[in-house]
């Protein structure tokens, strides 16, 4: 498409501009020119002295400058002449030509689109126009990884996850932030869980392994329409937040594996107070200590069992059964049975919540 944009670009400077004028592209071939015979040339050596320079070379009766376009130069752009008038013209086409290809760009990349979707940039009634535009398929099932990068790195964390996912039809990274990225990717119908996450878990062990560098990385519920990735990020973003508050000692939170720990996330927290106040007694959960919470945590992981908490504990039952009676006692719950202990967990998990709040003088 860039080859017909610059083309009719140059058709309407023909007249205005008394010298061949063109544009080399990343291959070395001359894709738009204002002498249509020279269309389809080939100077390869012009990229690799430009390569050397990166400013502006003349030769052949020829001024030669890259057309700036990030961090690569995917375009040189020529001018008849090795004067400094040619010097001057092959700036403002460069310019000029810079300018057009990224508002083109802008307009009609997938990438751009995509990003706008996700940041909620774009009207859910033009997602279907645009896409129809790009000649997108809204239908196909993706999910959204959200990769949050922590230290600083050799290399730009975007840069590391174009590497890793090259096909820009079908996988789109897109930055959010210094140091957030987003992986929005294609997946195959009825992929399950456990392949989701061990795609989160490649790209951070490949991360860690060839880039020295450590993240976390939070999952969406799987999409299937292209007007659904803005909750599919929102989901994302949930997911790092409420595993930093419940789930820290993990790098790759699942927002369906959140349960009840997403919920508690979106209470007030006057709400959460209120419920703490009136399951304990005041400065009942406070009273306990570490080893009780560990305790606690321990009879929790054995699924309320008695005898293989006292095991995994190396304590004898009546020790733990003296432990959970002193528990009773000091908030009024009974850890032995199902509700109390319940209740009781969450009640933990309110409180670790409240606690991860910042304090609001």
């Amino acid at each position: 498409m860039s080859n017909r944009l610059f083309q009719g670009v140059i058709h309407q400077m023909k007249d205005a501009i008394d010298r061949v004028i063109g544009v080399i592209d990343e291959n070395g071939v001359i894709i738009a020119c204002s002498e249509l015979i020279k269309i389809g040339e080939i100077r390869q050596g012009v990229r690799d002295e430009l390569n050397y320079t990166s400013d502006v070379i003349t030769g052949g009766g020829y001024t030669y400058r890259p057309m700036t376009n990030g961090p690569r130069t995917d375009y040189i752009v020529f001018v008849e002449g090795e004067d400094k008038m040619a010097e001057k013209m092959s700036k403002l086409l460069a310019i000029s030509l810079g300018n057009i290809k990224n508002l083109y760009d802008e307009k009609y990349d997938k990438g751009s689109f995509i990003k706008n979707i996700i940041l909620d940039n774009i009207l859910p009634s033009d997602i279907y126009i645009k896409s129809k535009e790009l000649h997108f398929n809204t239908e196909e099932t993706r999910i959204v990884f959200l990769i949050k990068f922590f230290g600083k790195t050799d290399m730009m964390p975007f840069e590391m996850l174009q590497n890793m996912f090259p096909d820009k039809s079908k996988d789109y990274v897109i930055s959010v932030g210094e140091h957030d990225i987003v992986l929005v990717k294609d997946i195959k119908p009825g992929t399950d869980s456990r392949e989701i996450e061990k795609i989160a878990t490649n790209i951070a062990d490949t991360i860690s392994t060839e880039f020295y560098a450590k993240v976390a990385i939070g999952i969406s519920s799987v999409v299937e329409n292209l007007k659904d990735l803005a909750r599919a990020y929102k989901e994302a973003q949930v997911a790092l937040e409420v595993g930093k508050v419940f789930e820290n000692e993990k790098n790759i939170i699942n927002y369906e594996n959140l349960g009840i720990g997403r919920l508690i996330y979106q209470l007030p927290t006057t709400l959460c107070e209120m419920f703490l106040q009136e399951v304990f007694k005041r400065g009942s959960l406070e009273s306990l200590d570490r080893e009780t919470l560990m305790t606690i945590q321990a009879f929790f992981e054995n699924n309320l069992n008695v005898s293989e908490t006292s095991r995994k504990l190396f304590v004898h039952r009546n020790t733990l059964v003296y432990r959970l009676e002193k528990i009773r006692k000091l908030t009024g719950l009974d850890l032995r049975e199902f509700e109390h202990a319940i209740t009781f967990k969450v009640a933990l998990m309110v409180k670790k919540y409240l606690n991860s709040k910042p304090i609001k003088f």
